[in-house]
């Protein structure tokens, strides 16, 4: 510091001062508007304070006396896409005109208000039409002369069903292995799984199958891709920071994804709906807790879906993703409920309250009528199980009788087919580890007792009203049912704890067709086709033997597929057969006639195989032989080189003149005698 102000007090020290002017050869080429760009570019606009702005028309018109309910219900629809500054409502000598002006605290908020509340049917009478304030100007000078519309260019993502059209009726499945680093799409072949697709990181946590098999869902940070087509092109992207879990609606139209990050009071964030074939976000909900996914539950044809909160069910109906007839059911107490897999028919149930018994409900949607209602007594719990195509519902229900300590257990199984639906019971006097529905059938199996004494049994539900109990094995080691997608065949296994234990099912006439072990088996897997089953040790469960092996649906094992860090194996879904129910009939009354066409393809492609094994060894003992002869004939020519390095000894030649030393060998023969066997050596 002492030789700075030293410096500066120095009257020898001059700093020399900068010059401003410009050189003699300067040209000044520069314009004004390029100097002032980026004050421009700030320069205000006429839509500045109003691109925040939306104009919603068709709005009923009222008079004073019900305007302040009239905003309530507009606010609570609006306000689900942003916080909205300011509300204006032109009148006429006291009534609404019919539109409004909302303004939103950002242009975004508004542009989201645009997109999902535009088409939204209030009722009968009045659907809104949504636009931006800013828009109106574009629409005030549209030409009277029709212009064609410009061509948008075609997105070729290939045949989004390839894998259906395979010669061989081969399905694929999705491989995760290295710890999650690595994915891959194999089509399955009895001898070996064939390669279609593989990728370093394609997904950050776990992948996931539409229900009709069209997309691979991937998870990433920013959100998940949707993938298709020959090649797996992307064909979709959901920006959803931190997503975790997704739930596709049955029809493949929406997607629902869930973030624990995003959730904000102001912009419900936690779980939004997303259009597949747009990309857009159809709706955003709050969300505290995602421990009983999905949140929503989707009709089996995609037409509604649903939401449980307390004492409340809220049901809403696409594409509007609005509340049904514009309200939630009020059901105090409900527990749970369910849609039926083949009819828009939702059941639920809600225990006892005082002298109020328990209840299962079947209510028709849209109408909300009830069809059938169950009342339960000294009720524990429920669960509800419906069979695939909807014919039946079984209630599991878990009672306390008067009088005693222990737990009873019976299925209260509704006939979905017949008239005022009647309900068949069954009582089981052991605790339930397990129940599945047989897919295509009105059988059910039913594991219980207790371990090591597990029982399983097989019922039939009857035409007559009856429920006869077909066949039961004891001392299984199963804790968990899968039936085939097909119906008929089953494994029952036992998972994680159990070891593994395999059994194979045919419940045509309930023979046991193998018992097998996969040692620490976590998952069990069929093939759409019911062909083949896999069981996989996952590494997210167990550590170490992390593979799948590949069975066929009769137990026997085709293929043992080790691979490094194995994580997650799932079979890719099909989409619903075109074919009648005649067409089917008339299909498996013909079988024979056709397997033997398979039959006789079976045995060439096992010919095939062999041949290629005989062309393959064939082929390296060709190339063996002529490294041979190439090897001897450079020995040959090499041979003046080595006698001009050896001073003329022949040293080929010295390992004939050793003489060769004398073989014997001894031959052992077993002479049978009175006594015991004796061992005698004869030298030659």
């Amino acid at each position: 510091m002492r030789d700075t102000v030293d410096m500066v007090d120095d009257p020898e020290y001059e700093e020399e001062e900068p010059s401003f002017s410009d050189p003699e050869d300067f040209v000044d080429d520069i314009e004004d508007e390029e100097l002032l760009e980026e004050i421009l570019r700030e320069k205000p606009q006429e839509t500045d304070g109003i691109d925040s702005v939306v104009v919603v028309d068709n709005v009923p018109q009222v008079g004073p006396e019900r305007l302040e309910k009239l905003k309530n219900v507009i606010h609570k629809i609006f306000s689900k896409f942003g916080k909205i500054t300011t509300e204006f409502y032109p009148d006429t000598e006291g009534t609404t005109k019919g539109y409004i002006f909302l303004e939103y605290s950002s242009p975004s908020q508004a542009l989201e208000a645009v997109k999902n509340a535009d088409g939204y049917k209030l009722d009968k009478q009045h659907t809104f039409r949504v636009n931006l304030f800013t828009d109106f100007d574009k629409y005030m000078n549209i030409s009277d002369e029709w212009e064609p519309p410009a061509k948008q260019p075609f997105k070729d993502f290939g045949n989004m069903r390839h894998w259906i059209e395979d010669p061989d009726c081969r399905d694929q499945y999705s491989v995760i292995y290295e710890a999650g680093e690595r994915t891959a799409i194999f089509s399955n072949d009895a001898k070996e799984p064939i390669l279609a697709e593989e990728r370093a990181r394609w997904t950050e946590t776990y992948v996931r199958w539409s229900p009709k098999g069209t997309y691979l869902a991937t998870f990433h940070q920013r959100g998940i891709a949707l993938w298709g087509g020959e090649k797996f092109k992307q064909i979709q992207r959901f920006s959803h920071q931190g997503v975790s879990l997704i739930d596709f609606s049955p029809c493949e139209r929406y997607v629902v994804t869930f973030s624990p990050l995003m959730d904000t009071k102001e912009d419900p964030q936690a779980i939004i709906i997303w259009d597949i074939l747009t990309g857009q976000k159809k709706r955003g909900f709050h969300c505290e807790s995602s421990a009983h996914w999905p949140i929503f539950k989707w009709s089996h044809d995609g037409k509604f879906f649903a939401r449980m909160t307390q004492d409340t069910l809220s049901i809403y109906e696409t594409p509007s993703m609005g509340l049904l007839d514009k309200k939630s059911l009020k059901i105090n107490g409900i527990k749970d409920f369910s849609w039926s897999p083949g009819d828009n028919i939702i059941a639920f149930w809600v225990p006892e309250d005082k002298d109020i018994p328990a209840r299962v409900t079947l209510m028709q949607m849209p109408s909300r009528q009830e069809i059938r209602v169950r009342n339960l007594f000294n009720v524990v719990d429920c669960k509800l199980h419906w069979q695939r195509n909807g014919d039946y519902l079984c209630v599991k229900v878990d009672r306390t009788p008067k009088g005693t300590q222990g737990v009873v257990t019976n299925f209260e199984i509704f006939r979905m087919r017949e008239k005022q639906v009647p309900v068949d019971v069954v009582e089981m006097k052991e605790s339930i580890i397990a129940f599945a529905w047989e897919p295509n059938g009105s059988k059910f199996a039913v594991l219980h007792g207790e371990s090591p004494r597990i029982n399983a049994s097989f019922y039939h539900v009857k035409n007559n009203g009856k429920i006869e109990l077909i066949k039961m094995f004891d001392k299984q080691q199963a804790n968990s049912i899968f039936w085939s997608p097909q119906g008929q065949f089953m494994v029952l296994a036992g998972l994680r704890s159990m070891n593994g234990a395999l059994a194979f099912v045919d419940t045509s006439d309930c023979t046991m067709m193998n018992i097998a072990e996969h040692y620490m088996a976590s998952d069990v897997e069929w093939d759409p086709t019911g062909r083949y089953v896999v069981t996989s040790v996952s590494w997210w469960s167990h550590k170490v033997d992390n593979a799948y092996w590949v069975w066929t649906f009769q137990g026997r094992l085709l293929q043992k597929n080790n691979k490094d860090r194995f994580c997650q194996l799932l079979w890719r879904p099909r989409p619903p057969t075109l074919l009648s129910a005649d067409q089917i009939k008339m299909i498996k009354k013909d079988l024979k006639k056709y397997s033997k066409t398979f039959e006789q393809k079976d045995r060439l492609s096992q010919s095939k195989a062999s041949k290629e094994l005989v062309d393959k060894r064939r082929a390296m003992l060709e190339e063996y032989r002529r490294y041979r002869e190439e090897t001897l004939k450079n020995y040959q020519e090499q041979k003046s080189m080595r006698l001009e390095l050896r001073g003329g000894v022949d040293t080929d030649e010295l390992d004939s003149n050793i003489c060769s030393p004398i073989r014997s060998s001894s031959v052992f023969v077993w002479k049978e005698e009175r006594g015991p066997a004796s061992l005698i050596g004869e030298g030659q």
